[in-house]
């Protein structure tokens, strides 16, 4: 299901309906929702965000994809850049790659400095319980696949020229150092997934399906007003979708 014939399936455009029901709510009552697509590079995060903001009004939501940061944002608190770009009353913002950069791609890629990274790891789901205790909607989304559909996709992105600006160095080393992104990977899960914002994986080896349950996911977790006008389904496939074990704090 690509972008050109999306307009053809039922079951998309109902989820469309329901978030825009969803964003009218957000807009009317003032609410903040950061969603934040996380995965390995290939993992279809661009896509899903895509998926969801089609039909959305453009003017109650914002695509976050921040740049590597300056000098002076490397002299700053690590979270800083991330909290400006936080969503305003009656806003969703979609971060694509967050403040889970130094969880994972950082330390895999020899970003950041060990102790840089655990102090990343001791502080993280303090940062977040002041953000949720504040009122704000936060879904963590982990796009999941396989060693050989990442391979393929690579090779994808080499060939297609439409997808070459996709393409990166750290993207041609994501295959060498698949088990150290493995790796990292556990640990966020294990450390930073808590109950007020727990890590949701979705397999996304077929990516429009991972997208779908993604959208479900948000929409069977917020209580706006309509909720289930188009009479279709809500709940996330189990099949598809998992959550991450909560840690004990």
């Amino acid at each position: 299901m690509e972008l050109y014939n999306i307009e053809n399936n039922q079951e998309y455009l109902n989820l469309q309906v329901e978030l825009i029901a969803m964003q009218r709510w957000v807009q009317d009552t003032g609410q903040r929702v950061a969603i934040l697509f996380e995965g390995r590079d290939t993992a279809g995060k661009g896509g899903a965000i895509m998926r969801f903001v089609r039909y959305l009004n453009p003017r109650g939501y914002r695509i976050v994809a921040l740049p590597k940061p300056t000098e002076m944002e490397k002299g700053q608190w690590y979270f800083q850049r991330y909290i400006q770009q936080l969503p305003n009353r009656g806003e969703i913002v979609l971060f694509d790659r967050s403040w889970y950069n130094r969880a994972v791609v950082e330390p895999v890629m020899n970003f950041c400095s060990s102790e840089q990274y655990e102090v990343f790891m001791k502080n993280v789901v303090t940062v977040e319980k002041m953000l949720v205790e504040d009122g704000i909607h936060i879904f963590k989304l982990w796009f999941s696949i396989d060693e050989q559909e990442q391979k393929k996709r690579l090779e994808e992105r080499i060939t297609d020229p439409l997808k070459k600006w996709k393409l990166s160095t750290v993207d041609m080393e994501a295959q060498l150092k698949w088990n150290t992104y493995t790796h990292y990977k556990m640990e966020m899960f294990a450390q930073t997934s808590w109950q007020g914002a727990p890590w949701i994986i979705l397999k996304g080896n077929d990516k429009e399906n991972a997208r779908l349950e993604g959208i479900r996911h948000v929409l069977t977790s917020l209580n706006y007003p309509d909720k289930g006008q188009t009479g279709e389904r809500l709940s996330p496939d189990g099949n598809i979708v998992t959550h991450a074990e909560i840690r004990r704090d």
